[in-house]
């Protein structure tokens, strides 16, 4: 029964560090994003899809549903890091409900400034997910 409770108490020490070390390093709104994601998962039958494989190796897909020009259900699914997750949750939130011009204007810095700053080693990560936003926006078969 100690070594079980060893164990845990290990367990929760590690956790703790973890969580300490990502509050030094990136906002709330990053950590709150990729926690509890947004929009994450699949849209049957979606009117656009974008998939990109960006150059560290994380791929991200997102799905809209089009209705009048307007975005109706965004989503998105990535196998990257929780940076990754945080900027595919973010950003389908920034565009639901808004025209593709208005979805189109969505600019990696734009998501970024949402997030309230990435550390610089992260960036990538709001490029791969406004590309990816992009390419999606280039393959509506509305």
């Amino acid at each position: 029964m100690s070594e079980e409770k060893d164990f845990e108490k290990m367990v929760e020490e590690i956790q703790s560090k973890i969580e300490l070390d990502e509050e030094a390093d990136f906002s709330k709104k990053v950590i709150d994003e990729y926690r509890n994601p947004s929009n994450f998962g699949v849209i049957g039958n979606p009117d656009a899809v974008g998939k990109i494989k960006g150059p560290c190796g994380d791929a991200m897909e997102i799905m809209l549903k089009i209705e009048n020009d307007l975005i109706v259900n965004v989503c998105f699914l990535t196998d990257g890091c929780g940076t990754s997750i945080a900027c595919g949750s973010m950003l389908t939130k920034m565009i639901q409900g808004k025209t593709l011009k208005e979805a189109s204007a969505v600019t990696s810095e734009k998501l970024n400034n949402a997030l309230d700053g990435l550390p610089e080693n992260h960036v990538h990560c709001a490029v791969l997910a406004v590309n990816t936003l992009h390419k999606a926006i280039e393959n509506l078969s509305v």
